[in-house]
């Protein structure tokens, strides 16, 4: 009987037994790992036909659940073609300890591949990969896949922003992917699942991540990158801006957040009947009322200098003594004007315009800034005025966002 070589694969090369087989022609069975094999069929035919009474040479691939290699799976999502995957694995050596041959890691590389291609069709509404009955996934592993197949660049997540999600954007992705140096493939895949988000949870009533984390079955983290992108898309708050280029999806991510909790309707409702895409315009309309603040100028200013004057340099402290009517009076214009689309959408420039370029041309550090907005916060709720009590609460929900959203912007 000539040799049968059985290859028992968990994993990509991953080979836990590779057995030479040289039983007598009546066996028939043999068990690898608890693997049952039947080899009664196992047989070679003569040139006339006959069968001959010694088996052939069988190479057997065999696996239990659809095998995902984390590695290939990766290198598919990051859009590498399977020639170039291959050719990423041999300078790895992947597969050199156990001698396997270029065209077997070709051949695998290649069913790999086959097999994301056709599991896809399901990540595109994982609703459906959770219901179907072709591929024998393990619960870690269909998370696993899941969760890689929706994840997003962050790079390519800022260029996102601020743009149409439409197929005549998507025909131009390729700037996307030389700017930011991200395969094509996987930008497309990115941006498609970016639109296909979007659609899903537009209109729908609740939070955002909640929503997505529902019905796309992602991890919170990743659910929340893309609540920012459609909430930003909702609201059309400009980021695309020369001067907003410098700011990182991290910081519109912080940003975007802290005005989903404090300004929209989610702030004090819950239910599902309560979008956090959609801000709190009774809020926004009330923020006029901190135009009454203009006239308590002296005073706040005589109560920041009392609480800065200990902690900062004296070139520093003389600046913001000489400043501080266009700084404050900048928070209070950016607040009574929110109730206006356009000025609501273009929060993040009038912040840059009004107040980050101002503090880089003084010289300002970032301690600086945290310090005086602090400062200013505390000040205006200390402060004794008429409806003091509601003016404090307007004051404090507003500069919750600012505050958050100026330490995230500045950058020196």
């Amino acid at each position: 009987m000539e040799t049968c070589t059985i290859y028992y694969i968990l994993g990509s090369f991953k080979i836990i037994k590779r057995i030479n087989y040289d039983g007598c022609a009546e066996a028939t069975q043999c068990f690898i790992s608890n693997t049952h094999f039947d080899i009664s069929n196992w047989t070679a035919s003569s040139e006339n036909g006959h069968t001959n009474n010694k088996m052939a040479d069988v190479d057997v691939f065999i696996s239990n659940y659809t095998i995902i290699d984390p590695e290939i799976y990766q290198l598919w999502i990051e859009g590498f073609s399977s020639s170039e995957a291959v050719s990423y694995l041999k300078q790895k050596g992947f597969g050199h300890s156990m001698g396997a041959p270029s065209d077997l890691i070709a051949s695998d590389v290649l069913d790999h591949y086959r097999t994301y291609s056709l599991i896809e069709l399901y990540l595109n509404a994982p609703t459906k990969l959770m219901e179907q009955s072709c591929f024998q996934l393990e619960p870690h592993m269909r998370d696993l896949i899941t969760e890689k197949y929706y994840s997003i660049d962050d790079v390519v997540a800022r260029e996102i922003l601020g743009k149409k999600l439409s197929s005549r954007y998507r025909k131009d992705l390729d700037e996307v992917a030389e700017k930011t140096c991200v395969k094509l493939k996987s930008v497309r895949r990115q941006f498609d699942n970016v639109k296909r988000i979007f659609k899903a949870v537009e209109e729908m009533p609740g939070t955002l991540t909640n929503n997505i984390k529902q019905h796309f079955f992602i991890s919170t983290d990743l659910a929340k990158k893309y609540a920012c992108i459609v909430f930003l898309a909702c609201l059309r708050f400009e980021t695309t801006k020369k001067k907003l280029q410098y700011l990182s999806f991290s910081d519109l991510l912080t940003c975007s957040h802290a005005i989903m909790i404090y300004w929209t309707y989610t702030y004090q409702h819950t239910g599902p009947e309560y979008y956090d895409t959609e801000m709190d315009k009774e809020f926004l309309l009330d923020l006029r009322e901190l135009r009454c603040l203009l006239d308590k100028e002296k005073e706040i200013k005589h109560l920041v200098c009392m609480r800065l004057k200990p902690v900062l340099l004296e070139r520093a402290f003389h600046e913001l003594d000489g400043n501080f009517r266009s700084y404050w009076r900048a928070l209070i214009t950016i607040a009574c004007n929110l109730h206006r689309n356009r000025e609501l959408r273009d929060l993040f420039v009038d912040l840059c315009e009004k107040l980050i370029d101002p503090w880089r041309q003084n010289g300002w550090n970032r301690e600086q800034v945290n310090k005086f907005l602090a400062s200013i916060t505390q000040s205006v709720l200390d402060l004794e005025i008429s409806r003091d009590q509601e003016t404090r609460c307007l004051w404090d929900r507003y500069m919750q966002v600012i505050t958050i959203c100026l330490d995230k912007m500045y950058h020196i």
